[in-house]
């Protein structure tokens, strides 16, 4: 095998190939980076039996060959090489030569026909939408799966398909996040659980443009297909949460406030909660909701803050606490000038809603406030 490449090239294949390396395994083929070469082509590939990643680039092949080397040394050497053509040649000692300028460096390698096929995919369903939306959605929710693994189909985003319209949910117990598309092409009624380590893979590679992506599911798979790259993972098993039934249809009281206001002030508030001298202690933010205007606090060992906004307000005055975090994760990741807070009652879900459409809902459980 011979194969002559620009450096940018191959560092973004690498790049998006590597998080499919397996981390901890017993299996040191599982370590490395499948190189194959097809007349002018070469496949990366990669698989650490939970997700697989092919990518395919265009290079002068002057031999064809396939080789399986080290991925952590392959990368790293090829990332501090100069920004030039890279000569890589598997010699006939079985040593991955790469060559560049000045520098020749020689790596063991491994038997190629020793590592694992990526599962062969019969799909059922399938989507196709544009590269930037679906980097968008994932974004958009990601933040809000869970990462606790004695909730396994918590650790996922579930991805279902209802009336030709993708709703993409996230949910770690305390709060959940949902965005919402219509699709352009009928598609048939499905749902999957797609692992949040896959989806956070994805998201690395997709492009912010409108060229396409395809998601395929079977029962146990799930395939994502663009130009020149594919992931092939798992679908978590188990049933999600019933999330329609979850988020409340109703409100007591009803904010419409600015996004970004109201997400500089949890930034402040943040400051006092988050820096307490008991490290294990979660304070809570208190939210008080009066005519026309939030007061937002926090007192801890560390001192006290406040913030007050005047906003536009609806229904019952309401005092509940949060965890920041969550609200800040959730404000962070909306576009919108101005958005509505819905409240129950101190003790209910909060949502975060769109005033102009219905294409996401964030929910927050509250936390007691202790009695003053």
């Amino acid at each position: 095998m011979k194969i002559v490449c620009y450096k940018d090239k191959i560092l973004k294949a690498i790049n998006s190939v590597v998080k499919g390396v397996a981390s901890k395994t017993t299996m040191p083929i599982l370590e490395g980076i499948l190189i194959q070469t097809n007349d002018n082509e070469i496949k990366l590939t990669t698989y650490d039996l939970e997700i697989g990643i092919e990518y395919i680039m265009e290079c002068d092949v002057k031999e064809q060959g396939s080789t399986v080397v080290n991925a952590i040394m392959f990368s790293e050497i090829i990332r501090k090489l100069p920004d030039t053509e890279i000569y890589i040649t598997l010699n006939d000692k079985n040593l991955l030569e790469i060559e560049c300028e000045g520098s020749l460096y020689k790596l063991a390698t491994m038997n190629p026909e020793e590592f694992p096929e990526l599962p062969k995919i019969e799909i059922e369903n399938s989507i196709e939408l544009e590269q930037n939306v679906l980097k968008n959605m994932i974004r958009k929710t990601i933040f809000a799966v869970s990462s606790e693994e004695n909730r396994p189909i918590f650790t996922g985003c579930l991805f279902e398909i209802q009336k030709n319209k993708l709703n993409v949910v996230a949910v770690d117990g305390f709060r959940l996040a949902l965005r919402s598309i219509f699709l352009n092409k009928q598609t048939n009624d499905f749902s999957a659980v797609i692992p949040g380590k896959t989806l956070n893979e994805v998201n690395k590679i997709l492009l912010d443009s409108f060229e396409p992506i395809k998601i395929g599911v079977s029962k146990n798979q799930a395939l994502f297909e663009m130009d020149n790259c594919k992931i092939v993972t798992r679908v978590l098993d188990g049933e999600f949460l019933n999330y329609k039934n979850v988020i409340p249809e109703n409100w007591e009281t009803r904010v419409k406030v600015n996004k970004n206001n109201l997400q500089n002030s949890f930034e402040r508030i943040s400051l006092i909660s988050a820096s307490s001298v008991e490290k294990e202690k979660k304070y809570p933010v208190k939210v008080k909701v009066d005519i026309g205007k939030v007061v937002i606090s926090c007192t801890n060992q560390t001192g006290e803050a406040k913030e007050e906004l005047f906003v536009s307000t609806e229904g019952k005055n309401l005092e509940a606490g949060f965890n920041p975090k969550y609200f800040l994760d959730s404000l962070k990741s909306i576009d919108d000038e101005d958005v509505y807070v819905e409240f129950g009652t101190s003790i209910s879900p909060c949502l975060i809603k769109s005033i102009e459409n219905k294409d996401y809902v964030y929910m927050i459980l509250p936390i007691r406030l202790k009695e003053d």
